[in-house]
């Protein structure tokens, strides 16, 4: 295992982008505000440098849009100057034309991202000030972590995860906007997809429908592929479309995103083909009852453990005695990048006994998936407002057959 030493000029190259100032960025763009509003936290925790690694968090404080992220990316906000980027040197074209207002460090190939990360951030963090490392990222790798903390061990380590999230937890108003247009995309392309579901018909043929509405509406790569199975797979999550034909008598689960300028809007629903066994009109029921209890208790000021709690009730009042097993009822969306458009690793859900508040400008993806009497599900994303929950998506909520 190699140690962080030195930086060389094999190991790396130092390329100023543009003349630094001491805020650090340009005035009145959203990524100004975002970085002041990290810096008025550093200032209160005593963080002289925050480290940043998921591509959604960078791109939420510099709007840095690229697919480079597998490998290793580091954005770090100090705090005062300019904010300083480590990329592989193959990212050195995109960085300069996206974030000319940031300095930009570069390790060749076969170089040690440590050592160069190591370097940058001793810059900036005085041996025995703290450092705050977005500890729980999945893109920041252990053994590159643990090189940074044993070559910069005189300084304080602090985790930076939940204070990231905070930030991005409300949406600004351009930030609904892009959520807004994404659900538009989610609609076409649900809307395609159901079309295209019929007895016969490949898996695939349904997955192509859906991704050539998604791109001709005016969406962009999401950050999941369509989800797109047969009931008797509903329980394998993340498995998506496969060579299976349609077939009459079964049911189809969709989940999918549109996503513009990165943002995404959820949405699910179930199809049946042809005739709906009781159990499935029985499961549809306790979802639509769980959905609209949710959607009635997700207004401000409630606690997420509350809406949970509604939800359940209200699934179970079909099957009285019975509570459904589900983990969660929604989790917050917005920014994506592959592989997933829940934000990062940690979803953020709507779980029993959550303590989260709802506050106007967060949004959801709110889903009731039930596994009782059959399984059976559907989801929409939906803004929080003042006035109470507002469904961003709209496909129809009714049972679903097609013939």
């Amino acid at each position: 295992m190699r140690h962080p030493g030195p930086m060389t000029a094999e190991t790396s190259q130092l390329t100023v982008l543009a003349p630094g100032t001491d805020s650090g960025a340009r005035t009145g763009t959203e990524q100004d505000l975002r970085i002041a509003r990290l810096r008025a936290e550093m200032a209160a925790r005593g963080i002289r440098a925050v480290a940043v690694a998921s591509p959604e968090n960078i791109y939420y404080l510099t709007g840095l849009d690229h697919l480079g992220y597998f490998a290793f990316t580091l954005l770090l906000v100090p705090a005062t100057g300019t904010p300083v980027v480590v990329t592989r040197d193959m990212e050195r074209a995109t960085v300069r034309a996206q974030l000319p207002w940031c300095r930009h460090v570069t390790f060749h190939d076969g170089a040690d991202p440590a050592e160069v990360a190591a370097a940058a951030i001793a810059e900036l963090v005085p041996q025995r000030h703290a450092l705050a490392i977005e500890d729980e990222s999945m893109f920041f790798p252990p053994s590159i972590r643990g090189r940074l903390r044993l070559a910069l061990r005189r300084r304080r380590w602090l985790d930076a995860t939940a204070m990231l999230a905070e930030l991005r937890a409300v949406k600004s108003p351009a930030e609904i906007a892009h959520t807004r247009a994404a659900a538009r995309v989610s609609r076409t392309a649900m809307d395609a997809g159901i079309a295209a579901a019929r007895p016969g018909t490949p898996e695939r043929d349904v997955a192509a429908a859906v991704r050539h509405a998604m791109f001709a509406a005016g969406g962009e790569q999401p950050g999941f592929e369509p989800l797109i199975r047969p009931l008797s797979m509903l329980d394998q999550e993340h498995v998506s479309w496969g060579d299976r034909e349609l077939r009459e008598g079964d049911g189809l689960f969709v989940e999918l995103s549109g996503c513009v300028r990165r943002y995404h809007a959820p949405m699910s629903r179930t199809l049946y083909f042809g005739s709906v066994p009781d159990e499935g009109r029985e499961a549809h029921a306790a979802a639509a009852a769980g959905f609209e209890a949710a959607l009635a208790a997700l207004r401000p000021g409630a606690r997420t453990g509350e809406v949970y709690a509604a939800w359940q009730r209200a699934v179970a009042a079909g099957s009285p005695g019975t509570w459904p097993p589900r983990h969660h009822c929604g989790y917050l969306v917005g920014i994506g990048f592959p592989p997933s458009w829940v934000g990062g690793g940690e979803v953020r859900g709507i779980r029993p006994g959550g303590t989260v508040e709802i506050v106007p400008g967060m949004t959801f993806h709110l889903m009731s998936w039930v596994t009782r009497p059959a399984g059976h599900a559907f989801s929409d994303t939906v803004l929080v407002t003042a006035a109470g929950a507002e469904l961003l998506t709209g496909t129809s909520r009714d049972l679903l057959v097609a013939v």
